[in-house]
């Protein structure tokens, strides 16, 4: 039996725009529209049940599009989602698209071709015309991580710079001086407000701000250890370190470890999302906790209110983080920091 994605392959379209053609919805331009209505009868194709209930918009499916669901800050979300989902009988998928524009872009397809009924999303840019097709459709869409001002849709967010900004501050107070960041691309929001408040922090304490310090990677294990072993080569390595997300953390560990590095006498260390294994470590460490579960409770809230009132203005949540002291950063003698 064809199937939508065999009409769109045969016309040279998205399934977005044959969702669009059957379904009545949207403008599609003629040309595109004739060639879709040509597949459909070549093929013979005939909407499923689940395409003629979703055209009826009784669709029971949310869709979660996250840029790793390996990451536990994004299995926290999802749990939220789906409790909040669970109390308005809605079902959860959950898509991982590695940060790739691509993926995300075929995962937004099958949500405008399937109706769904509501996207979370943490989008792979901040381009908000990625989105477009699910807004045609008045698909309810929050984002979350990551804000796409330019875009008509809701999000949910933490003080990304705050949380920074204490992290930093509060190793400076431990003693620490020169203290380097390790960040995301800077074309996301995330990683640029957690640079600002790195830098706000050694601003109000009159400390240089030096871009030697500074390292951007791709949010994943591997770059953090990277990030890290390129800090350590500096001629003036730094004696501690903020690293803006916990699975590059994770990395810095591993390469303080692989290189003998002692935590918090000669690096101390705080990392951005509480992570189960960061108080089971030693030392344990120090971290900016996001309220991950309730990030997903609210995002959830929102696509529900949304659905209700598809032509209101998006609402923005910004959500408070919360520094845990733990040994990482709290040195108990203070070692100068290692000459190469």
């Amino acid at each position: 039996m064809p199937t939508i994605y065999d009409v769109a392959k045969l016309a040279s379209v998205s399934p977005a725009t044959v969702s669009r053609v059957v379904n009545q919805r949207g403008n599609v331009r003629p040309d595109m529209a004739s060639r879709v209505n040509e597949a459909i009868e070549a093929l013979d194709y005939r909407p499923n049940v689940v395409a003629r209930n979703l055209r009826r918009q009784t669709s029971a499916v949310w869709t979660l599009i996250f840029s790793d669901i390996d990451a536990f800050h994004f299995t926290a979300v999802s749990r939220g989602v789906m409790e909040i989902g669970q109390d308005v009988g809605k079902s959860v998928v959950l898509c991982n698209t590695d940060d790739e524009p691509d993926k995300e872009q075929r995962y937004i397809e099958v949500a405008v071709a399937d109706r769904v009924a509501g996207v979370v999303i943490s989008p792979a840019s901040e381009s908000g015309g990625v989105l477009e097709p699910l807004l045609e459709l008045d698909i309810p869409v929050v984002t979350i991580d990551r804000d796409l001002p330019s875009s008509a849709v809701g999000s949910v967010l933490v003080e990304n710079e705050c949380g920074a900004e204490q992290a930093t501050a509060h190793l400076l107070a431990s003693g620490y001086g020169r203290i380097a960041c390790i960040t995301g691309d800077l074309a996301l929001s995330t990683a640029a407000q957690r640079l600002a408040g790195y830098r706000g922090a050694l601003e109000a304490a009159g400390v240089p701000y030096d871009p030697a310090l500074v390292r951007t990677t791709d949010y994943r294990e591997a770059g953090g250890y990277r990030a890290m072993s390129q800090l350590l080569e500096l001629d003036r390595p730094p004696d501690a370190v903020f690293v803006a997300n916990s699975q590059m953390t994770l990395g810095a560990l591993e390469c303080l470890a692989d290189r003998g590095v002692s935590i918090p006498d000669e690096m101390g260390i705080v990392g951005f999302d509480e992570h189960p294994w960061a108080r089971l470590v030693s030392p344990a460490l120090t971290t900016v906790a996001q309220p991950t579960y309730e990030l997903g409770r609210v995002a959830a809230q929102m696509l529900v209110e949304r659905a209700k009132d598809p032509g209101g203005p998006p609402t923005r949540v910004s959500l408070p983080t919360e520094l845990i002291v733990r040994e990482s950063s709290t040195p108990r003698r203070r070692a100068p920091a290692r000459q190469r």
